[in-house]
């Protein structure tokens, strides 16, 4: 893997939202976070990239080397074959390929081997972003809840707010209305009462309210009468 791809892995995977935040402060915190996450997709894109890259290598690396240890066995045969035909010269041609592939087999090996640790390496990689993916998302839908909720306690807050300017004010009438009046202002004694007086007002209301509907009523009837 590029040291450049590392590098970004790990950031990503030691990053925290909150660390980021207390960098980004001063920027529009949800747009941060789903940058991060964007960030985060991004290089796990690569790291899937680079693990195909390097398992079809592995692959490709693993048959030649079943493919020498083929052909090392069948030229033992071969050598076998020549020297019983007197052959010494084509013995001497097998002899000479099975060196080259001695040769050659170690350092497939190696390859092999540095091929399967990058797997590895890289499927670790690619776990780790899972989850670390994961997480951001679960971080980024509790940070829009919670603003969510934190909007709409302010704004409960705010219609609190006017409703105790709208008090003030009227404790403000009541005292200036009273002092230059002697009577009671809109409130009309304590504040304790003042709800069940209103109800009890309302319901005499509706009842000579509908007092004169029948008395109206009744009038119409007898003079069709």
């Amino acid at each position: 893997m590029a040291e450049s791809l590392k590098t970004r892995v790990g950031r990503v995977v030691a990053g925290g939202l909150h660390a980021l935040l207390d960098r980004l402060e001063d920027l529009n915190p949800q747009a941060a976070m789903e940058q991060a996450v964007r960030e985060a997709e991004g290089v796990i894109d690569e790291v899937r990239h680079e693990l195909g890259t390097v398992s079809a290598n592995r692959h490709l690396a693993q048959q030649q080397h079943a493919r020498l240890n083929r052909s090392h066995e069948s030229l033992n045969e071969q050598i076998a074959q020549a020297l019983a035909a007197g052959r010494e010269d084509l013995a001497r041609a097998a002899v000479a390929r099975q060196l080259d592939i001695e040769a050659q087999i170690p350092v497939l090996e190696t390859t092999l081997a540095d091929l399967a640790r990058q797997e590895r390496e890289l499927q670790g990689y690619t776990a780790a972003l899972l989850a670390k993916r994961r997480e951001m998302h679960e971080a980024l839908a509790a940070f829009r809840q919670s603003r969510a909720s934190t909007g709409s306690a302010a704004q409960a807050a705010g219609q609190s707010a006017v409703e105790q300017r709208l008090a003030q004010m009227t404790e403000a009438f009541d005292r200036v209305y009273q002092r230059h009046t002697g009577l009671d202002g809109t409130q009309g004694g304590s504040q304790g009462g003042d709800v069940d007086q209103a109800a009890r007002l309302s319901e005499l209301e509706a009842l000579v309210r509908d007092h004169q509907i029948a008395e109206r009523l009744a009038r119409i009837k007898a003079g069709e009468a």
